[in-house]
């Protein structure tokens, strides 16, 4: 593995088995918090769901990213939403819920995706100048 450019986040290549595994230990892992969160009360399906995928979007890449954000879908709702552990037709405000999810991981893994890229031109030394400015017109 790779160094980022942030100090002691460790890179995974994006297609990786690893990367996979990385995501679906991540999406257990928020599995747990969540039922903790749930148990408290709280009644935001996804909430503990988007900022791993943001995390996992810039240490192991988007197809990761897109891998958790598909399993968290049937996850959440045959654990999370009521009847609990149980596939049921799903109501017009839990269906807004999926699709607000959808919308934000679309956002956010590619918000992730373009700070992974930053970072791999920010640690092999930046853009390279071609001698000509992008404003300049050379007709």
């Amino acid at each position: 593995m790779r160094r980022a450019g942030l100090v002691g986040v460790p890179r995974v290549r994006p297609w990786s088995w690893q990367a996979f595994l990385l995501g679906f230990v991540v999406v257990a892992a928020s599995a747990a918090l969540q039922g903790v969160c749930v148990a408290l009360g709280a009644k935001l399906y996804f909430a503990a769901f988007l900022p791993s995928l943001f995390v996992l979007g810039i240490v192991a890449g988007a197809p990761a990213a897109v891998f958790a954000a598909l399993l968290t879908i049937p996850l959440v709702w045959w654990a999370f939403i009521p009847p609990f552990f149980e596939f049921t037709p799903l109501s017009s405000a839990n269906a807004d819920s999926v699709n607000l999810f959808c919308l934000l991981a679309v956002l956010l893994i590619g918000l992730a995706d373009l700070c992974r890229v930053s970072m791999t031109i920010n640690g092999s030394g930046g853009l390279k100048s071609s001698g000509e400015s992008a404003a300049t017109n050379s007709q």
